[in-house]
């Protein structure tokens, strides 16, 4: 029988995930620390990776943080509804525009939901992105046999959900850390500082994130860093981003990348784990 919270992880393809990079993250992580938060949740490897008590997770993508809540709430429900959806191009583009009709909003929170993890698992690449209104636009991935209902997974999730107190927000990225104190611990992960072969990282939703908000998580890390909190950050490893954050401790780790719309963008990629804290 399998664990369930050994089974918790990514219930979600995502551009940047860290499944990849769990075994460099592992050696950073404080021993101890008070409460967890990830103001960049993502699909989640480094929550499910760690598994802590006590956490706060934020995302600015609000289907990705309905679909959390759906999975922590309505885990039966998603599940039978994932089961209604077909692994065909014809339907497929009719559920991706659903999001262009006037009665979109008109879904229940399972059916945004569904709609989200079954377009993750048989869109191109696994791509999450959407274009300037907001619209997801990538196209079919004509994959054979995608897995649109893993239930174990989405299982185990929901428990983890359920039995940990974990805080699930939808807000700007400071406003998630807003009562972050010392002794907690706080992983970010942004939205990289894009580089000619990784670009489309930055795209997965509709505002964007570039030099401002790069700028803006910086003093923020700062910030962190005078409340008390150990801080661990993740980038690209880019001249910016090591100007940035150059007083602080800096690690050169090699990141497989395989979710990208240009080939040239997949494969091995310098990026850097930002610590305050030995």
């Amino acid at each position: 029988m399998v664990d369930e919270l050994t089974a918790a992880q990514p219930f979600l393809k995502w551009a940047g995930g860290k499944r990849q990079l769990l075994p460099e993250i592992r050696k950073y992580v404080p021993v101890y620390c008070n409460t967890y938060y990830e103001p960049f949740v993502g699909a989640g490897a480094v929550l499910f990776d760690l598994q802590p008590s006590v956490a706060v997770i934020n995302d600015v993508n609000k289907e990705l943080i309905n679909t959390y809540m759906v999975i922590r709430d309505h885990v039966d429900e998603l599940i039978e509804d994932l089961k209604k959806h077909k692994n065909e191009k014809d339907y497929f583009y009719e559920i991706r525009n659903i999001d262009r009709r006037d009665d979109y909003h008109e879904l229940s929170p399972v059916q945004r939901a569904s709609r989200i993890i079954f377009l993750n698992k048989t869109c191109f690449n696994g791509l999450f992105r959407v274009n300037s209104k907001g619209q997801f636009n990538v196209p079919f991935g004509q994959y054979k046999n995608p897995k649109i209902v893993n239930e174990t997974v989405l299982r185990a999730v929901h428990h983890f959900l359920k039995d940990h107190k974990v805080t699930i927000l939808n807000t700007d990225f400071e406003k998630a850390v807003c009562h972050a104190q010392e002794g907690d611990f706080v992983y970010l992960d942004p939205p990289y500082d894009p580089v000619s072969n990784t670009s489309s990282f930055t795209s997965y939703s509709l505002n964007g994130f570039g030099k401002e908000e790069q700028l803006r998580l910086r003093d923020l890390f700062v910030d962190l860093d005078k409340r008390g909190c150990k801080v661990l950050l993740s980038n690209s490893s880019t001249d910016f981003i090591l100007g940035l954050y150059k007083d602080y401790k800096i690690e050169i780790v090699q990141a497989s990348r395989n979710i990208n719309s240009k080939s040239s963008g997949r494969g091995k990629i310098p990026e850097v784990l930002v610590r305050n804290y030995e």
